[in-house]
């Protein structure tokens, strides 16, 4: 009994030691702080007239730049109409930049600083916006493409993506302009007209400013923003994307013999396809908590509970658990791991014909550590043994560079975010692709924030129906860009 006693006694040793050493590391955890707002000096907005402001949203809604997948079914004529609306809306900011419109109708602008020495920053913000699903039109409350204004709204398709961001942009570099404002850091704007089906204007205009030798202090483009009910701190916060995922889909293709399906082989190729699909979904990639997506649960542990806060610091510990937790919604799953999404499917035009092959279309969004090279070994070690073939469907893209949060960029973007103090700020993770991610050429630091306040399941409308930008947003949107010329151009 004593020798069991003595066991007992230094188990509770070693468990009051293990608890001591959770709780002391829990109080004492410091998560990286955003940035010291008090170190960064912001300029005051100029005044915008947001009654006209949400008038100009409205106007540019109604003309139809919607991207098609075949491109050769766009209505081009209604990008040289947004190009005309941009000029005669906005004469003070198209008086003091010169225009370019790329072959492509992709454009440039360029308000030339006084200091030749300092660097360019760049601001995106794209022309076109997603078709309406066929058959959703009824379920809007407003005409997809009325620009009616409504509720404290504006309605319409792209009022958020990204016209708004264009229009909120137009409307602060025009009120500076007015205001007698002369930038000594050089502003170029870039906006694409293909965003949402290849970003073929991105490329171009990064190509078209490397070949000038331009090499930017910072990019700015749409990716994230500020959520009112933030999932780690059940409060509001702002995030900032520093890096975003690489893109690409796989075809895996069984090849079969025809037939009839009254005399199947043993072995078909749509049975070989489903076994295919299934080991490679089966070999999903491995949750890790580094990276841009754990930065964000790191910096916002502080704003979350103690038992959140606790799992932080003591990671050693509590990892497993917090990846679970973290992975318990999709989305935030995604923010550790590379994605296996199978999307498509084809195989027989009808039901009693075997198809001479079968085919899916599986889609990953690539974490950044990972390249689309490790996408394709998984694949292929997956389906080791088994009669298919695997090819990519289009060009693929790796995963962005992660970008700094200890530069200026970081620090002004993350001042203005922080809407004067009242929100934490973290660095992020964007899942899905911008524009931004073809001027890597030209700059080393690109951010994605687009400076909406919005609930987690609002931002769902974005390519979906009722899609509207809050006058509020919009406020927020033209007043943030303005300050942000002003302080980093100024």
């Amino acid at each position: 009994m004593k020798l069991f006693g003595k066991i007992v006694l230094g188990a509770v040793a070693m468990v009051a030691v293990l608890v001591a050493v959770v709780v002391v590391r829990t109080l004492t955890f410091k998560p990286p702080a955003a940035v010291d707002i008090s170190s960064v000096k912001l300029a005051a907005a100029p005044t915008i007239d947001q009654v006209a402001a949400a008038e100009h949203l409205s106007q540019a809604v109604q003309i139809r730049t919607v991207s098609n997948q075949d491109k050769a079914d766009n209505q081009w004529a209604e990008w040289d109409r947004l190009h005309a609306w941009l000029a005669t809306t906005y004469p003070a900011a198209h008086a003091a930049m010169t225009r370019e419109i790329l072959p492509n109708k992709a454009l440039v602008y360029t308000w030339t600083g006084s200091d030749a020495s300092l660097k360019p920053i760049v601001l995106m913000a794209h022309q076109d916006v997603v078709p309406i699903t066929p058959g959703t039109e009824k379920d809007w409350k407003h005409q997809p493409f009325g620009g009616e204004i409504a509720g404290d709204a504006v309605w319409g398709r792209g009022s958020i993506d990204d016209k708004g961001s264009l229009v909120a942009l137009f409307e602060g570099l025009d009120a500076l302009a007015k205001s007698g404002f002369k930038p000594r850091r050089t502003v170029i704007v870039v906006s694409g007209q293909d965003e949402e089906a290849g970003g073929t204007g991105a490329r171009a205009a990064a190509a078209l400013l490397k070949s000038r030798g331009i090499q930017a202090e910072w990019v700015l483009d749409e990716g994230s923003a500020a959520i009112n009910d933030h999932p780690i701190t059940g409060k509001p916060a702002a995030v900032i994307g520093i890096a975003e995922k690489g893109y690409a889909t796989l075809v895996v293709t069984a090849p079969a013999k025809g037939g009839h399906s009254s005399a199947p082989p043993k072995e078909t190729g749509v049975g070989t396809l489903a076994r295919a699909i299934t080991a490679i979904t089966d070999n999903q990639f491995e949750m890790r908590l580094d990276g841009p997506g754990a930065q964000m649960i790191s910096t916002l542990s502080a704003q979350g509970s103690f038992a959140t806060r606790m799992a932080i610091a003591n990671q050693w510990l509590f990892g497993g658990m917090l990846k679970d937790k973290v992975a318990a919604t999709p989305a935030g799953a995604a923010l550790l791991h590379t994605t296996i999404a199978p999307t498509m499917l084809k195989g027989s035009p009808k039901e009693n014909v075997l198809p001479q092959d079968a085919a899916a279309w599986i889609n990953y969004r690539i974490a950044p550590g990972q390249t689309t090279n490790d996408v394709m070994a998984a694949a292929k070690q997956a389906t080791r043994g088994m009669d298919v073939q695997l090819k990519w469907a289009g060009a693929v893209i790796n995963p962005s560079p992660v970008s700094s949060t200890n530069s200026e960029g970081w620090k002004l973007l993350a001042a203005l975010a922080s809407d004067d103090g009242k929100l934490p700020v973290a660095p992020g993770l964007v899942g899905a692709g911008t524009d931004s991610r073809y001027m890597t050429p030209i700059a080393s630091d690109i951010y994605r924030y687009q400076p909406l306040l919005a609930n987690l399941d609002t931002f769902g409308m974005i390519h979906g129906t009722n899609e509207h930008m809050t006058l509020a947003n919009l406020e927020r949107m033209t007043t943030f860009y303005a300050r942000l010329v002003a302080s980093a151009a100024g």
